[in-house]
């Protein structure tokens, strides 16, 4: 077990401190918010894309420090990723922080800093929320487009 002081590192705290593309998109092609009950964490993203690739996004964040810290690594790596890889990493980082399994790797390798995350499960929440809100976003312009 990780002391719960350890899972905010000085790497936690200057990823925190910077997240790129926050904010709010005028005229996105998607848009979601959601909320932790649990902390109270909330996350709005707005993004655009072309076929199944991210080419704008912002974000709004109001989360503690572990989903401040996902949120910067999703605003420095989203624009120019698949529907499908954005998928993957938000899979990993549910089977990395549930099920104890390796975290996402490449350009999303600096996730495996919220890895000890896994210990304290009312963190979960806060710590995947940019993930969700980008999965709801992702599924609101699918429908839109389908329709």
């Amino acid at each position: 077990m990780v002391d719960l002081e350890d899972i905010y590192s000085q790497r936690v705290l200057e990823l925190s401190a910077n997240i790129p593309r926050t904010g709010r998109l005028e005229d996105p092609h998607g848009v979601a918010s959601v909320y932790s009950k649990l902390c109270g964490s909330r996350i709005t993203v707005t993004l655009r894309m072309e076929g199944d690739t991210v080419t704008d996004y912002a974000q709004d964040v109001r989360a503690c420090l572990l989903g401040q810290t996902s949120a910067a690594v999703m605003g420095a790596n989203i624009v120019g990723t698949g529907a499908a890889e954005l998928r993957e990493v938000r899979a990993q980082m549910h089977r990395m922080l549930r099920e104890g399994g390796e975290p996402p790797g490449g350009r999303w390798a600096d996730l495996a800093i919220l890895a000890s995350v896994r210990y304290y499960k009312a963190r979960h929440a806060s710590t995947l929320l940019v993930f969700e809100a980008v999965e709801e976003a992702i599924v609101a312009i699918e429908k839109d487009r389908a329709a």
